[in-house]
C-alpha cells in the first residue's frame, strides 16, 4: 500500500461509515478481567472468603459475557478453599457445562479476533484449567465422603488426558495429583490392586518423591506383586510399611500451596527475521510455601506431587505455534481491511492509519484462572483410630484442624495455603 499520496483526508459518507465500522470492531473488548478482580484475589489470599465472593460478584457485574467461565472457576475455587464443598461443586459443575458449550469454535468470533485481538473471544480456558475443574470436584466429593462421585471425576481427568496424549498428540503427561487421589479413594474402598496401580502411576510421574513409596511398598506386598515389591524394597529399605493394625487408620493431607503463575506479555519471532509477535507467557508469583504437618507426635514436610506452575507452561507452549499462525493471518486480514478503507475513502493516508490503529490493538490474552494453587502437596499419616488434631505450619502461620480417623479407612483433609 502506497503511503506517498499528498491528498488530504476527506471522509465521504461511505468513508465515515467504513472508519466507524473499523472502530466498532475495535470496541467491545472483553476487558481486563485480571485488573477488575484484583480486589477479589487480595481478599482470597488473606483467607477472607466471604469478602472475596462479594467482591467477585461486584466485579463481574461490570464485565462482559466473555469472562463467564473465569467467573465460575474463580467462584468455585474460593468456595472450595472456604471448605464449602457442596456449594463449590455446584458452581464447578456449571463451569464444566459452560466449558463444553463454548469449546466448539465460533466462526464469527474467530473472524472478529482476526481484526481485533484475542481478548475479544470468549475465554475457553487452558487444557489444564479444564482438567482442574474435575480435580477440584473430586477433592470436594472426597471431603463430602462420596467416594463414588470422586472416582467419576478422577477417571474423567485421566481419560481426558489419555485422549489428549494418544489421539491429539499433545506433549502432556498424566496429573500425578489425580492419580494419587485415585489411589487414596480406591484404597479406602479396599480395592487394593487398583489402588496400587494408581499410586504407581503417581510415583512414575513424580519419581523424586520418596514420600510416595510407603503405600506402594505396603500394597505391593499385600497384593502379591513380588517383583515390584523387591525392587521397591531395594530402593527404599528404610521406609516402614507394615500392614495396618485393626485399630489403625490413615490420614492424607492435601495442601493446595502457593499462587498459580500469571500470564504476561511476551514475544516470539516466527520467521526469524526480527518481526516480533506478542504472545502470552507465564511468570511465577513467588515460591509456594513450605508446609509442615504434625499429627500425634509425627511431623512431616508436605511433598509436592504436582506443580501446576510447570504444567501451565507445557500446556501454553503447546498452543504457541497456533497463536503465531493466527496472528500472522490477522495481520493479513487487517491489511485487507485497511486497503478497503483506503479505497472506499480514496485516501491512502486513511488506509495506512486504519492499519496502524488495527495493528496497535493487537494484544495477547492475559486472562487465566489465577485462584488456582501453584502446587499440590501431600503429607500422609497412619495413626490410631479416633479424634485427632492436625497442626499445619507455613510461613510462620499455624492452624489446627480437628479430624476423625476411622479404623481401616483413609481420611482426607484438604487445605489452602498461600
Amino acid at each position: 500500500m502506497s503511503i506517498h499520496s499528498r491528498s488530504p483526508v476527506r471522509l465521504s459518507g461511505w468513508g465515515a461509515l467504513a472508519l466507524a465500522s473499523v472502530l466498532l470492531l475495535s470496541s467491545g473488548c472483553a476487558g481486563d478481567y485480571v485488573a477488575r478482580t484484583r480486589g477479589v484475589r487480595s481478599a482470597y489470599q488473606q483467607g477472607d472468603y466471604s469478602r472475596a465472593l462479594s467482591s467477585l460478584e461486584a466485579a463481574t457485574k461490570e464485565g462482559p459475557a466473555q469472562d463467564r467461565l473465569l467467573v465460575l472457576m474463580d467462584k468455585g475455587m474460593v468456595l472450595h478453599a472456604a471448605g464449602q464443598w457442596a456449594e463449590s461443586n455446584a458452581v464447578l459443575e456449571e463451569a464444566e457445562r459452560l466449558s463444553e458449550q463454548i469449546d466448539s469454535v465460533s466462526v464469527s468470533e474467530e473472524a472478529k479476533t482476526l481484526v481485533t485481538n484475542e481478548r475479544q473471544r470468549t475465554y475457553r480456558g487452558e487444557d489444564f484449567e479444564k482438567l482442574m475443574i474435575s480435580v477440584l470436584q473430586a477433592l470436594n466429593y472426597a471431603e463430602l465422603g462420596d467416594d463414588e462421585a470422586a472416582m467419576v471425576e478422577v477417571r474423567q481427568v485421566n481419560e481426558r488426558l489419555e485422549k489428549m496424549i494418544a489421539e491429539e498428540k499433545k506433549p502432556y503427561e498424566q496429573l500425578a495429583i489425580a492419580r494419587y487421589l485415585g489411589g487414596v479413594i480406591r484404597e479406602d474402598q479396599r480395592d487394593w490392586d487398583s489402588a496400587y496401580i494408581d499410586y504407581a502411576k503417581a510415583y512414575e510421574i513424580a519419581p523424586r518423591q520418596d514420600a510416595l513409596a510407603e503405600p506402594l511398598l505396603r500394597l505391593a506386598k499385600k497384593v502379591g506383586r513380588d517383583d515390584m515389591y523387591a525392587e521397591l524394597l531395594a530402593k527404599y529399605p528404610d521406609v516402614p510399611h507394615a500392614p495396618l493394625a485393626p485399630d489403625e487408620g490413615q490420614l492424607v493431607v492435601v495442601v493446595e500451596a502457593g499462587l498459580s503463575p500469571e500470564k504476561q506479555r511476551g514475544s516470539r519471532d516466527p520467521g526469524g527475521g526480527g518481526d516480533l509477535i506478542e504472545v502470552p507467557t507465564y511468570r511465577n508469583r513467588g515460591l509456594a510455601p513450605p508446609v509442615t504437618v504434625a499429627l500425634e507426635g509425627q511431623s512431616q514436610q508436605a511433598v509436592t506431587v504436582t506443580s501446576l506452575a510447570d504444567v501451565a507452561v507445557v500446556h501454553l507452549n503447546d498452543r504457541i505455534g497456533r497463536m503465531l499462525a493466527k496472528q500472522l493471518a490477522g495481520v493479513a486480514v487487517k491489511a485487507g481491511v485497511a486497503a478497503g478503507v483506503g479505497a472506499l475513502t480514496k485516501s491512502d493516508e486513511l488506509g495506512v492509519l486504519t492499519f496502524l490503529v488495527l495493528n496497535a490493538m493487537n494484544a495477547p490474552d492475559l486472562r487465566s484462572w489465577l485462584s488456582l494453587p501453584a502446587e499440590f502437596q501431600v503429607a500422609r499419616f497412619r495413626v490410631p483410630a479416633g479424634s485427632h488434631t492436625v497442626r499445619v505450619t507455613s510461613w510462620g502461620q499455624v492452624t489446627e484442624h480437628p479430624v476423625e480417623v476411622k479404623p481401616g479407612r483413609v481420611g482426607l483433609l484438604v487445605l489452602r495455603r498461600y
